[in-house]
């Protein structure tokens, strides 16, 4: 079951499907889009992040944006997949309205895993069969409902995300501390590497990023922009012709050297 929205004018597009690996292309475009990977089967199935196996059991969700690279070769059960662009809902222009950037996508942390619980599967499941409904109703405000539904999604999703993986000892304002971060290092790992940067940017103090990091994750921040960029080199080596020596000037190594050690040291 394949559904697609597409707003040729904008470039906006919309795909939901119950099997991913089958449908992927027969989408117009799955380029630049941003995923929900849902497993509603009953048995676990893994999918491949990065060339790294991940193991989604039933009724969990995870989340990938165009950066990363997916690969279904292993699974034998269906994915259901919802995958939208910039042009469709851009979920920067409306962090206000979500805040899911740095939590759901674009963060610098491990993939966020969300599992539904038992008393909200319903409520999800609903969301899954409105879906396809208003799919399967065009009209001129049908872009306009898919839109909510989509919205409605990212904020259910984003509540669990905060619920499951954030430490519940911090407040709103240290999340959005952490959340801001995570945004901040995928934008600008190629030119930012100190943690003064990132601490200036959230009009904090370098000693304060770190001790909101202790108290939340065992990794500094520090470590964390490190990560990021020893992940982005393993990306562009494992996934494209760059030689070694153009990557690390797409990184911000004036030096290759110093590239190919940085990398060798985090692999």
């Amino acid at each position: 079951m394949r559904y697609e929205y597409k707003d040729s004018k904008l470039g906006a597009i919309l795909g939901f499907s119950d099997d991913i690996k089958n449908d992927e292309e027969r989408f117009s475009t799955t380029s630049k889009t941003i995923k929900f990977l849902w497993n509603r089967n009953d048995c676990p199935l893994t999918v491949q992040i990065d060339g790294m196996d991940l193991e989604l059991l039933p009724n969990q969700i995870i989340t990938v944006t165009y950066l990363q690279h997916v690969s279904y070769s292993k699974m034998q059960l269906p994915l259901t997949a919802i995958l939208f662009n910039r042009e469709f809902y851009c979920i920067f222009d409306h962090d206000s309205e979500v805040s899911c950037n740095g939590i759901l996508f674009f963060g610098t942390q491990d993939i966020p895993i969300i599992t539904i619980p038992k008393e909200q599967l319903n409520k999800f499941n609903l969301l899954h069969d409105i879906f396809i409904e208003e799919f399967s109703t065009p009209d001129n405000i049908q872009g306009d409902m898919l839109q909510m539904l989509l919205k409605r999604m990212i904020i259910m999703s984003t509540r669990l995300a905060k619920e499951q993986l954030m430490v519940k000892a911090l407040g709103n304002d240290q999340v959005e501390t952490i959340r801001k971060f995570n945004v901040l290092v995928d934008l600008n790992f190629k030119t930012k590497r100190k943690v003064g940067d990132y601490a200036e940017l959230l009009h904090k103090s370098p000693k304060a990023l770190s001790n909101l990091f202790a108290i939340y994750n065992q990794k500094s921040p520090q470590q964390i922009i490190l990560e990021r960029i020893a992940l982005e080199a393993k990306r562009l080596i494992n996934f494209t012709d760059k030689q070694n020596q153009e990557i690390a000037f797409e990184l911000g190594f004036t030096d290759p050297a110093h590239f190919s050690l940085a990398v060798f040291l985090r692999r």
